[in-house]
């Protein structure tokens, strides 16, 4: 299965709390923090419901 690397990128003060639940469900804790997942169809979409908040790194 091919792995993803996942970095908060912008704060999550001020976000509703589903996506700080999101965040937390994907492991980020702080920003600048990278996480590595596999590429599941739960897994992308989770990263695109806080698009806005984190960035892909491969």
């Amino acid at each position: 299965m091919e792995k993803i690397k996942i970095k908060q990128v912008k704060s999550r003060i001020n976000c509703p709390a589903v996506q700080k639940k999101t965040l937390d469900a994907l492991g980020l804790r702080k920003l600048n923090h990278v996480v590595e997942h596999d590429a599941t169809p739960q897994i992308l979409g989770m990263v695109e419901k806080v698009k806005h908040l984190v960035k892909v790194v491969e």
